[in-house]
């Protein structure tokens, strides 16, 4: 699927429009709508709701890099940080993608520190794409994607990621490449479907990026919250460095998404230039965290696994709860998400059940028709997607109201 970013309605071409435009934020008469995480929040706010709608944590991250933030603080570094990042984190980058994927990274010319993933990806889009050239997502894609690339002036075009299993089809996906390819953005587990793309999919992306002389920036944000799967960096397949930038942040894996502290790696070259980009975004930010995040990348395996197996176990008792609501549940192998069909109970509308739910049985979700372009929305039409990075407590609460929905049907 194709989308040009050019605003119908109300004629406006102007670079905000695009922008809302490509985050499904500008109605047919060009005026600026609420997104529905907004309106989701604010419905759970007045109805006193179970707020399974937006992906954050609501309990702090270790106590280590807690302490040593505050610590941080109270020696003075709380001024500008070098714009390429304090050297401690860059070093704690690369030597993390050492230990866990064997992938050498120089720390000083192939790592920089950005304001959290979303700088990241933004500055990598504004540095390589523009009016002519494509950018490919998978689609659901995460609404930054849209919006950075609308900005940009690029078209965005999409690969659909289908349930049960939101896997790329081989033969949809090399159809969505062109010659006009500039950027393909790997969401990868992947927000909002909590899928983990197999090593095959992976393999044909380079592949095919490398066919049309794309380069594949990867959002691995989620890289330690996995499951049932094994998570693979695209920049370990063959073919691959020389044409991939890597992402991830602290925000998921530390449960600290007020921080905004990501990273963004790659070829030396490629990374200056983003880093041209990133300079006048935001130049720097985050001092006294990014030596809390250097420590925090270096805590012992067991940390990360005992993270991710908590995390798993969360995902099921929620799971339980769709399931005995009548959903249709496809179960993620990473993330914070899980995407449940509400068509088995009779709705076939999931964004006004989305609008329901908080008044109706006191939980709010999102609808995963959000994250997507036309087609796509009526593809998910009928799809919610439920976060579960929540307090045992607050799931089993939400579980039990969820089941009251098969009774109210």
């Amino acid at each position: 699927m194709t989308i040009e970013t050019q605003p119908t309605g109300s004629g406006s071409t102007a670079p905000w429009a695009r922008t809302a435009l490509g985050a499904n934020l500008l109605g047919d008469d060009g005026r600026l709508g609420l997104t529905i995480f907004e309106e989701v929040t604010a419905l759970a706010q007045k109805h006193s709701a179970i707020n399974l709608g937006q992906g954050f944590p609501d309990e702090d991250g270790p106590r280590e890099i807690l302490d040593a933030a505050r610590a941080a603080i109270a020696s003075g570094a709380n001024q500008y940080a070098p714009g390429q990042g304090l050297a401690v984190l860059r070093d704690a980058v690369a030597a993390h993608q050492r230990r866990f994927y064997d992938l050498e990274v120089d720390p000083r010319t192939e790592v920089i520190v950005t304001t959290g993933a979303t700088e990241a990806i933004a500055a990598s889009v504004l540095a390589f794409a523009g009016p002519g050239d494509e950018v490919l997502t998978f689609e659901p894609f995460y609404d930054s994607y849209g919006a950075t690339i609308g900005l940009s002036g690029a078209t965005h075009t999409t690969a659909p990621l289908q349930a049960p299993d939101f896997q790329p089809d081989a033969e949809t996906l090399e159809a969505a490449f062109s010659e006009r390819t500039r950027l393909v953005i790997v969401n990868n587990p992947h927000n909002p479907t909590g899928s983990v793309i197999s090593r095959e999919s992976l393999e044909l992306i380079v592949r095919l990026a490398e066919r049309y002389g794309a380069l594949i920036v990867t959002d691995e944000v989620y890289e330690h919250l996995v499951f049932e799967a094994q998570h693979i960096p695209v920049a370990t397949l063959p073919g691959a460095k020389e044409r991939t930038l890597t992402i991830s942040s602290a925000g998921k894996t530390f449960s600290v998404t007020g921080w905004k502290v990501g990273w963004l790696s790659g070829p030396a070259e490629l990374v200056s230039q983003i880093r041209t980009v990133k300079t006048f975004l935001t130049y720097t930010s985050g001092t006294p965290f990014q030596g809390a995040v250097a420590l925090g990348l270096g805590l012992p395996d067991e940390f990360f696994t005992v993270a991710a197996a908590t995390l798993r176990r969360k995902r099921d008792l929620l799971g339980e709860g769709l399931r005995a609501a009548g959903f249709e549940v496809f179960t993620p192998k990473g993330t914070f998400f899980t995407v449940a069909d509400a068509a088995p109970l009779g709705f076939d509308d999931a964004t006004d059940l989305a609008r329901r739910l908080p008044g109706l049985i006191g939980v709010a979700a999102i609808p995963v028709a959000v994250f997507c372009h036309d087609d796509g929305a009526e593809r998910t039409r009928s799809l919610l997607r439920f976060a579960f990075c929540k307090q045992f407590d607050v799931i089993e609460k939400g579980a039990h109201r969820l089941a009251k929905l098969r009774e109210l049907v």
